[in-house]
């Protein structure tokens, strides 16, 4: 395992990514001060996952194509240009423009996938994987309190130092990241193809995490859309009160993918890691939903952010381990675009559930996804003993 280009491709990552955490804070002050309703501000966070969901495999097999760098450098430099659209936005339009461009440069993750798996061999892959989670961990750790912080001159003012870490996250990529050689180069370029879908989809090892990373997805986005609502409805939580949960989560999912996920990977499995992580996520959340004191709930939080900590990357891991060699970005970028169709349907739901059915539902039927995911998972690991569809 190449140690010096984990550490560079990390901090890549975290810097993208700490630009994405200072701007999920403020978009919805931003789009209410344009007189955006709530219907408005829904469709704001799904037109990014969006076209994230359009153009993930689009660029994914562009990587396998041309390689992962050159990829990696476009998404940094077009995201950058998406923040400084969204800085200097004066109407609601711009808003929505500059979410849309973001959504298509949105390859960083699935490359970064793919980068990471070039370069790390089968058996560490979690551990590679879980360096990723560990960015956004610290992405969202310290965007927020960052980006809240910037809002005092302007909610445009975050957006603007989000393009500027940007361009400074190119220009260091520029100069120190490097293409991973991969095996068999000359097989490795795949191409763009409806019917390499279909053969990712349908084979049981790659298939099942990618299913099982959609219904983890819808259900996390559901807690993230109605969460603040519900802090607010419930205890009289103001949005400062939100930003401490949030990064108390995320700093227990920094602490786990960022270390231990790679000795737990090697212990249990990413299988067993899969339906326990699942179960605890399941569980808490419903709980949450039902917390009379806000202490509670914030406990409820934290043990399901640490069964996030080990299902994120673990489901990268198996899926990154038993892709095709020659479709390692194409099937990465199929995994993070059903994400992004996760977090279309998560949001959407979530708002009508919590307007029509209560506070509560959005986590009812998040815990219901995360809990199915533990049924699928389960299933599959007893139809491993029996050497059917392996997923290990």
């Amino acid at each position: 395992m190449n140690r010096k280009s984990l550490i560079i491709i990390f901090l890549v990552i975290f810097v993208d990514l700490l630009g994405f955490g200072m701007i999920i804070p403020i978009l919805p002050y931003y789009a209410k001060s344009f007189g955006a309703s709530a219907t408005q501000m829904g469709w704001l966070m799904v037109c990014y996952s969006g076209l994230q969901f359009i153009f993930s495999p689009f660029w994914g097999s562009l990587s396998d194509r041309y390689g992962r760098r050159p990829i990696l450098l476009t998404s940094i430099l077009g995201v950058g240009a998406s923040m400084i659209v969204l800085g200097a936005a004066s109407s609601l339009f711009w808003l929505f423009t500059g979410r849309l461009l973001a959504g298509f440069f949105g390859a960083n993750v699935a490359a970064a996938s793919a980068y990471i798996a070039d370069i790390t061999p089968p058996e560490k892959r979690a551990k590679g994987m879980g360096m990723i989670g560990a960015a956004f961990g610290l992405g969202f750790l310290f965007g927020p309190a960052i980006g809240g912080f910037l809002s005092q001159w302007g909610y445009g003012t975050a957006a603007f130092a989000a393009g500027g870490l940007s361009l400074a996250n190119f220009l260091f990529a520029l100069v120190v990241l490097r293409e991973p050689r991969r095996q068999s180069d000359g097989a490795h370029r795949s191409h763009f193809q409806k019917d390499l879908w279909f053969k990712i989809l349908r084979s049981p090892p790659t298939g099942i995490p990618i299913l099982l990373f959609f219904l983890v997805t819808t259900g996390f986005a559901q807690l993230e859309t109605v969460f603040a609502f519900f802090i607010l409805e419930r205890f009289g939580l103001q949005a400062p009160h939100a930003g401490y949960i949030l990064a108390l989560m995320a700093l227990v999912i920094v602490l786990i993918q960022g270390g231990a996920i790679g000795r737990l990977s090697h212990k249990f499995g990413e299988a067993r890691l899969v339906i326990c992580g699942t179960l605890v996520m399941g569980i808490t959340l419903i709980a949450a939903s039902f917390s009379l004191l806000v202490t509670l709930f914030i406990v409820a939080l934290i043990f399901h952010a640490l069964g996030y900590s080990i299902t994120h990357p673990s489901l990268m891991s198996l899926t990154s381990r038993h892709a095709p060699q020659n479709l390692q970005g194409m099937t990465m970028g199929i995994y993070q675009s059903a994400g992004s169709m996760a977090r279309v349907i998560g949001p959407l739901t979530a708002g009508i559930l919590y307007d029509h059915l209560g506070l509560r539902t959005p986590f009812w039927v998040a815990g219901g996804f995360f809990l199915l995911a533990t049924l699928i998972m389960g299933i599959q690991n007893r139809r491993d003993k029996n050497g059917v569809g392996k997923v290990v």
